[in-house]
């Protein structure tokens, strides 16, 4: 198996499209023509977690944080980031980050967070916008249920929890072609009025070469009309942290104590108890402050995340408890998530768990 199938796997788990822009996911490191000779999937790809690698014969260093994330220009063994970048490439290992990728994805971090405190009636906290475009097609009745198929089967039509979703109205087409031409209907320089079918779907903007390869394909016309659209609205499935509730209201210390125990935290910086019961419970993995807004204007009774300064704390305007659980803790599940998915895709190969623990805070 060479490095680039398992990358097809992670990039079905995590879709590199769903990062956010500032990000730097994907193969950092590496060939991904080479054979893969097994994975080793941790939080952070540091110098320690490269010679664990070495030592379990895993070519592959799969890192939910990029080592690399801003640009570099010289390597010389400095810094944590260069020693573990020269290590990886003294060795022919490659790494591969997911990072906002799997944040922003559904079933990802915040997802897994959610599950580990037990949230139920999960939804995106910050659905992601500008990602959903339209396509409008028009084709004859005899060629619309395949051409619709063949939209679908490319990743168009999906729509929440549904699949295989579009709009068809019938019309009048009409159409007269030149010496050059090669009509499907009628013939050259035949003014020509014929039954159409107007197609319409969505679908995320990242797969527009793939859904245009099948709309050309399986369209009979030798001229394709289409239109491409950008859509204002915002995509429920996609986007960064999540809100969910407790099957039952909780006290806030009682909660808090919660927390601590599912997420191993050892320590939790929160503001001020407000007395209210804790229902309805935002997370945001990682660090999260730009969302504290969001998690009030949800309706939220705490927000969980990491790196809050001192000043953001006050940001919960006595309107909510907001809590720093710690940066590592609010990812703390994702590399078993990650684990899991590897395993259940890629029978019979080496998918190993690092068991290094790269989290840099530590408390007296």
């Amino acid at each position: 198996m060479k490095i680039k199938e398992i990358i097809s796997v992670l990039e079905e788990m995590a879709p590199l499209a769903y990062a956010e822009d500032f990000d730097n996911v994907g193969l950092l490191v590496g060939n991904q023509n080479t054979e893969a000779s097994g994975v080793l999937v941790c939080h952070d790809a540091l110098e320690n977690v490269i010679d664990e690698a070495i030592a379990k014969n895993c070519n592959l260093v799969v890192c939910f944080h990029p080592i690399l994330f801003s640009g570099i220009k010289k390597i010389t063994g400095k810094n944590y980031v260069e020693r573990a970048i020269l290590k990886a490439i003294k060795n022919d290992i490659a790494i591969y980050a997911v990072h906002t990728a799997l944040d922003n994805h559904q079933q990802g971090v915040n997802k897994i967070f959610c599950e580990a405190l037990g949230l139920k009636k999960t939804e995106i906290l910050i659905p992601k916008q500008n990602f959903i475009r339209k396509l409008i097609t028009y084709t004859i009745p005899e060629n619309a249920e395949k051409l619709r198929n063949a939209l679908f089967e490319a990743g168009a039509g999906k729509i929440g929890n549904y699949e295989d979703c579009s709009f068809n109205s019938k019309g009048i087409g009409t159409y007269m072609g030149n010496e050059n031409s090669n009509p499907e209907i009628g013939e050259r320089f035949e003014f020509v009025e014929s039954d159409e079918i107007k197609i319409e779907v969505t679908f995320e903007k990242y797969l527009e070469s793939k859904i245009l390869k099948a709309l050309f394909k399986n369209h009979v016309y030798e001229e394709v009309a289409y239109e491409i659209y950008d859509l204002q609205n915002q995509h429920q499935n996609i986007g960064l942290g999540m809100i969910g509730k407790l099957e039952n209201p909780m006290d806030e210390k009682a909660f808090l104590a919660l927390v601590k125990e599912k997420m191993q935290a050892d320590g939790i910086r929160h503001s001020q108890f407000l007395g209210k019961k804790i229902q309805k419970v935002a997370v945001l993995g990682g660090s999260g402050s730009f969302a504290v807004k969001n998690a009030i204007q949800a309706g939220a009774d705490a927000f969980l995340t990491a790196d809050l300064k001192y000043h953001q704390f006050y940001e919960a305007e006595n309107q909510l408890i907001l809590a720093d659980i710690g940066h590592f803790e609010s990812e703390r599940y994702t590399k078993n998530y990650i684990v899991d998915f590897l395993r259940k895709k890629i029978l019979n190969f080496a998918i190993i768990l690092s068991e290094e623990n790269t989290n840099p805070v530590k408390y007296l």
